[in-house]
């Protein structure tokens, strides 16, 4: 065991579990200040892999999905007091996946734009992952879930974020963050899983850069926080290629953030097809990946502003 963490979680089936459930018994206990090196499958559970067709990740199924971590309970957490998860370090494996189910499933921000499935299977090789056309994008590594147990008994899903963590895909939680979870039952039983290599801000296809991965977390308890929700310390990067560049933006404009959200998304993949020759499949993608949502503006009614930004420089 290397000398920077004090524990080692493999991915075997003994240290994974599928749900959140304050009823499972603790894989690791550990004292505050020590740091835990976490092996976590793909979201997919390895279902898929770098030679998959888009047919395999199409027909992947569901029952069980999002393959977590842990639980690691940590001497001393009570209901009240925030875990403090500082992210220490994240190693991939080379290799990571997007991809889109066919529209009939729902997942997604454009089920109805897209009918039939979508998959593409990422190289990773010095700092980027390799898209179609020369189009790189950097990798930026995190956790798509991290959370604690839920004080309220029994099994809960995996996929929808809560008020204790989990799937809440933060794509600034990179090495160096720290991310505050309110504890809900006594060692605040921690989990973490379903890591990406890169993502813009929305996942809009539903997946970002999914990837296994390594994920080493330093552990304290923070007494009486007093928080109901994650919060979080980061330094970003806070775009896609972690610098302020020339980016390419498109607004969407409605009555309904999610209908603006979806036309910012829509009016992005008609550039990339028109203007970069994706096709629209690959352009949602690559939105998924590398395109940030904001924002702009929800103060003047009816209408609210979500704009989509498209860094320039992954393009070769």
């Amino acid at each position: 065991m290397s000398s920077n963490h004090d524990h080692e979680l493999t991915d075997d089936d003994a240290n994974v579990h599928h749900a959140w459930d304050n009823s499972l018994d603790p894989v690791l206990t550990v004292e505050p200040g020590e740091v835990v090196r976490f092996e976590c499958r793909d979201a997919l559970n390895g279902q898929v892999g770098p030679d998959s067709t888009v047919e395999e990740f199409a027909n992947a199924s569901f029952d069980p999905v999002h393959p977590l971590t842990g639980p690691v309970a940590v001497e001393g957490a009570e209901p009240g007091d925030a875990l403090v998860v500082e992210l220490l370090d994240f190693e991939h494996k080379g290799w990571g996946y997007t991809g889109f189910m066919p529209g009939e499933m729902g997942l997604g921000l454009l089920p109805e734009e897209f009918e039939d499935a979508g998959y593409h299977a990422w190289e990773f090789e010095d700092g980027v992952a390799t898209f179609v056309d020369g189009i790189e994008v950097p990798i930026e590594m995190f956790p798509g879930t991290i959370g604690v147990a839920p004080g309220e008994p029994g099994e809960h899903d995996t996929l929808p974020p809560r008020n204790v963590g989990g799937n809440m895909d933060v794509k600034h939680m990179t090495a160096g963050s720290t991310v505050y979870l309110p504890v809900e039952v006594e060692g605040a039983l921690f989990s973490t899983g379903d890591c990406h290599a890169a993502q813009g801000d929305g996942e809009v296809c539903v997946t970002g850069i999914e990837a296994p991965m390594f994920v080493t977390a330093r552990f304290d308890v923070r007494k009486d926080a007093d928080i109901d929700q994650p919060q979080f310390e980061t330094e970003g990067p806070f775009t896609p290629t972690g610098r302020d560049e020339p980016m390419y933006g498109t607004t969407g404009i409605a009555d309904d953030l999610m209908e603006a959200t979806k036309l910012a998304v829509l009016h992005m993949i008609d550039h990339l097809e028109s203007e970069r020759g994706l096709s629209r499949g690959e352009a949602y993608i690559l939105c998924s990946a590398a395109v940030d949502l904001k924002i702009s503006e929800v103060v003047d009614a009816p209408n609210w502003t979500v704009s989509a930004y498209l860094p320039e420089s992954i393009f070769p």
